[in-house]
């Protein structure tokens, strides 16, 4: 078992690389298409910024840690390769170890669009079989409109995601989006939401006795 301490950058197909999560937004999707159609002819120089980090598993089969959305992204957009850096080898171990190890080292997240744990064979082989949450959509909106600032804890958005699907109703997230995310904006200032990564509501709910 070896881990990377140098980027070793492959050139990859995007067909070829399996998910540690179930779940995206498919809004946060379909704006990272229209940012990658944005590049024009600067994609290359753009999949250079934007590498995607893997997990060597059995097999050798590159498992991505981050970035989901990107991948999908450039996925429906036709785009066959991306460029990946390898975070960790771990071919050795079998398959049921390699789920255990990613799931405690906190690159792994198998919990469906309703929020509910599931066994690791839900996850699916491939980005493009990866399943809509809105709240991951909506929890990334906020975040892009300052709701919460960005964290180092493994899978805040899908934290936030949560938070919000708790209080607000799916039904009305998918028919009145924008009026949604106005909601959730409000949300993630309030006090009780204190706890939360990323946090940054008004200074004034920390200092009150």
């Amino acid at each position: 078992m070896r881990n990377s301490r140098e980027p070793i950058v492959t050139p990859i197909q995007i067909a070829s690389l399996r998910p540690t999560q179930i779940t995206v937004g498919l809004h946060e999707v379909e704006r990272k298409r229209l940012q990658w159609r944005g590049e024009g002819e600067h994609g290359g120089a753009y999949l250079g910024r934007h590498m995607i980090p893997v997990v060597l598993g059995p097999k050798r089969r590159p498992y991505v840690i981050d970035h989901h959305h990107l991948a999908r992204a450039l996925h429906d957009e036709g785009q066959s390769e991306v460029l990946t850096t390898v975070v960790a080898d771990l071919h050795q171990l079998s398959l049921p170890a390699f789920w255990i190890f990613l799931d405690n080292r906190g690159w792994l997240h198998p919990f469906d669009a309703d929020g509910k744990r599931r066994d690791y064979s839900a996850i699916p082989k491939r980005v493009a079989k990866l399943v809509d949450d809105p709240f991951r959509s909506l929890a990334g909106a906020v975040r892009e409109a300052g709701g919460y600032a960005k964290d180092t804890t493994p899978f805040s958005e899908f934290i936030w995601a949560d938070y919000f699907r708790r209080r607000l109703k799916r039904p009305q997230l998918e028919a009145h989006y924008e009026r949604s995310v106005a909601k959730a904006l409000v949300l993630a200032h309030a006090h009780e939401a204190s706890f939360m990564p990323g946090w940054c509501g008004p200074d004034h709910f920390l200092s009150a006795p």
